[in-house]
């Protein structure tokens, strides 16, 4: 799947949309989800232009990388859900319900998450 410059994501990142934003930093933003599923639901997303986490880590440089997971971690501590416990879900592709084609993660907390996922039959 090729990067698409027009996603919502890529308009936030160039200022062409706003966002309630949580945490920045040089290669990483973090804002409130505006539909959110839980109490605290915040999304992480790379400024550079990733597609997935398959392209994120094959493709992003060491600094995007490890930045990137230090933000979801810095979100989870200062939203005050580390010690109640959080999920971090990325989805990819039409099998994951990827809705935006720019690599993110969802951070959930605040309440009693539920099971992981519903099984289905194949």
């Amino acid at each position: 799947m090729a990067y698409d410059s027009e996603n919502v994501f890529a308009k936030i990142l160039r200022g062409e949309l706003p966002c309630d934003k949580v945490y920045e930093t040089d290669h990483a933003l973090a804002f409130k989800d505006i539909q959110p599923q839980a109490p605290v639901h915040i999304l992480v997303i790379p400024k550079g232009p990733y597609v997935s986490m398959d392209d994120f880590s094959e493709n992003a440089s060491d600094a995007e990388i490890s930045e990137f997971f230090r933000v979801v971690g810095q979100v989870a501590r200062d939203a005050g859900v580390v010690e109640t416990g959080y999920r971090m879900l990325a989805n990819h592709g039409d099998d994951g319900r990827q809705e935006v084609p720019h690599f993110h993660v969802h951070v959930f907390g605040g309440c009693d998450l539920g099971g992981m996922v519903r099984r289905v039959s194949a």
